[in-house]
């Protein structure tokens, strides 16, 4: 514990004069933190996520100012997702042949039921939602209940499994208007990173409320999963 507080310590010495900052600053200077530790002060021994924060001039509490969307990163995000699909017949073999990690219909949902959770994304067709639909209170609050705006209910289930093995997230602001995203991990390049931020900002922009008044970027922060956050410039 002593050695972990030393290590912030001296994380946020290196971060708290800072500011505000461009994305590449921010991307050179997190991929320095660990590398800058005093002698002595261990470093985080595995990859560590980077994961965007951004705090939008929105309010949730209405459906029209909810944020929400999915994207396939330019360089991924370092991490292979396993891939449940509810389809059955020809579309369950197409999900098979792209690569999801199980396929099934009212076993699936059966088996979730029983407290299965060994996946990370789960994609339906539409005509399985009436098996997927009594799963909402259980998949709802993990963030993992397919969605035609999400893009994972689908026909076509096998392009789905290939955009999120090729690292597509997705991404909803919470309460607070808060996005919360991954956008690759510590070991990519500060150009594989850039770009990965860049394109997810690009999105968010885009998905501007028309009824959100006032700053619609409010904050922007980039952070590993161990280190101090760092304050982007909101363009």
């Amino acid at each position: 514990m002593a050695k972990s507080s030393k290590r912030l310590t001296a994380m946020r010495a290196k971060t708290e004069g800072l500011g505000l900052v461009d994305v590449e600053t921010a991307v050179a200077t997190l991929k320095e933190l660990e590398a800058s530790l005093p002698k002595g002060v261990k470093a985080c021994p595995y990859d560590q996520s980077v994961e965007l924060a951004v705090r939008l001039g929105v309010d949730p509490k209405h459906a029209d100012q909810i944020v929400r969307g999915s994207i396939v990163l330019p360089h991924g995000i370092g991490k292979s997702q396993r891939i449940a699909v509810f389809a059955q017949g020809e579309n369950a073999a197409a999900a098979k042949a792209a690569g999801a990690d199980v396929v099934g219909a009212k076993d699936l949902a059966d088996k979730i039921k029983e407290g299965w959770m060994e996946f990370d994304v789960a994609i339906a067709t539409p005509d399985m939602m009436g098996v997927v639909g009594p799963l909402g209170r259980v998949l709802g609050p993990r963030g993992l209940m397919p969605s035609p705006k999400a893009g994972t209910v689908t026909q076509d289930v096998a392009t789905a499994v290939k955009e999120y093995q090729a690292g597509k997230v997705e991404f909803r602001c919470d309460a607070a208007g808060i996005v919360h995203c991954v956008v690759g991990k510590l070991s990519f390049d500060k150009q594989q990173l850039t770009d990965n931020i860049n394109a997810l900002m690009k999105l968010i922009h885009s998905l501007k409320p028309h009824a959100a008044k006032g700053t619609y970027v409010r904050s922007i922060t980039v952070s590993g999963t161990q280190t101090p956050g760092i304050r982007i410039t909101a363009a």
